[in-house]
């Protein structure tokens, strides 16, 4: 039976490029923070690759600080900010952010409203699932001297909207307050450079576009200095203390590469999926309904909220038939929650309860989307079955 995989946004298939690489420099003996001979060559590796990275990231290579995940980033950021913030003027404790963060986001900053003492400030969000920049106006012009940081999702993780960043940034310019946006479902799928949003900070991660678990990217302006974290050697300007993963850093830089190398072409195919899949489901499916807007949005993330079918039912039955999807962001799996993300865009709980995230990735077939078609009415009216008892 054929195996269709749909939940690219969690993980996406490695790149055969970053999978030698990997191999490779695991076969290099040294710790790159060695004086010797061996500690060196893996050194210049290590700044080979980051080069590599800030090029298509745009921003200087000093600038990229490498760590363990996407999340590890987000703490470093959101911690590291508003500390740094709070210590230059007490009064700036307040963090805006939106109401559809990942919960690599949410959860740093509801630690440091319970643990610090910070104030969090939601900005409101549209119907179809974009930050309200009048709203983040009105915020900034009400509070500017007592904000320590924004932090807003460059794009979202279940709905693919891509936010404002720029608008954003722009705004907060004006009160020379600090914005950091997580960046790890955008990178290497849309536009992003780190120097023309004028961001202070963003968030990378290399298994979401080919690359190794393991291995993520903070992002900060050069020149800047935030409290870390973790403390030890002093590596990475002193913000994230480690010995530095190099197989992985090198195998993060081949997947770079080799996305970029494919950027258009990638995401043409993709989009088009993503559109064939959005007309299979129409065609096969009555009642449904797709979450967030289609323009300016991730080329490969559809959400689908099917009235009447619980998510938790559809996926498992989906899983029989050998088709992976979600019911959302995967660190929140296994939850038998309705997904935060949808419920801010307006939905009930029992329609959040409803929806799937079908995500496409660089792997992806008509093949795949043919085969979802050729079984999505069955399981939907077994799951509309299963959501009547």
């Amino acid at each position: 039976m054929q195996r269709v995989y749909l939940d690219h946004a969690a993980t996406t298939p490695m790149v055969a490029e970053a999978i030698s690489a990997l191999v490779d420099q695991s076969a290099k003996l040294g710790n790159p923070s060695s004086l010797h001979t061996s500690g060196r060559e893996v050194r210049k590796d290590v700044e080979e690759a980051r080069e590599a990275i800030a090029k298509f990231a745009e921003c200087a290579p000093s600038e990229i600080i490498f760590t363990g995940s996407g999340t590890e980033a987000n703490n470093a950021a959101i911690k590291g900010l508003f500390w740094s913030a709070r210590e230059s003027n007490p009064k700036r404790k307040v963090i805006v952010t939106s109401p559809f963060e990942h919960h690599a986001v949410m959860d740093p900053i509801d630690w440091l409203a319970v643990h610090e003492g910070a104030e969090v400030v939601h900005v409101g969000v549209s119907s179809d699932g974009v930050v309200d920049l009048d709203d983040v106006k009105r915020i900034i012009e009400a509070r500017a001297d007592e904000i320590a940081l924004i932090s807003i999702m460059h794009s979202n993780n279940e709905i693919g909207t891509v936010q404002p960043i720029s608008e954003i940034v722009q705004i907060a310019s004006e009160k020379q307050i600090a914005v950091h946006s997580d960046a790890v479902q955008s990178f290497g799928k849309v536009e992003f450079s780190f120097k023309n949003l004028g961001l202070t900070a963003a968030t990378l991660s290399a298994h979401k576009i080919g690359g190794p678990l393991g291995i993520g990217i903070l992002i900060l302006k050069r020149g800047l200095e935030i409290t870390p974290v973790l403390h030890g050697g002093g590596q990475e300007r002193d913000i994230r203390s480690g010995t530095l993963n190099a197989p992985a850093i090198v195998s993060f830089a081949a997947a770079v590469k080799k996305v970029h190398s494919e950027f258009l072409e990638r995401n043409n195919r993709v989009r088009h999926l993503k559109e064939s899949l959005k007309a299979t489901l129409n065609e096969k499916v009555s009642d449904i309904r797709f979450n967030g807007r289609s323009e300016n949005s991730l080329p490969g993330i559809l959400n689908v909220t099917f009235p009447g079918a619980p998510g938790d039912a559809l996926l498992l039955l989906l899983d029989a038939e050998n088709i992976s999807t979600s019911t959302g962001s995967a660190c929140s799996a296994g939850v038998a929650q309705p997904s935060h993300v949808l419920l801010s865009l307006g939905l009930s709980e029992r329609d959040a309860k409803s929806s799937l995230r079908f995500s496409l990735g660089h792997t992806s077939t008509d093949s795949d989307v043919a085969y979802l078609g050729s079984v999505i009415g069955k399981v939907v009216e077994r799951a509309r079955a299963a959501g009547l008892k």
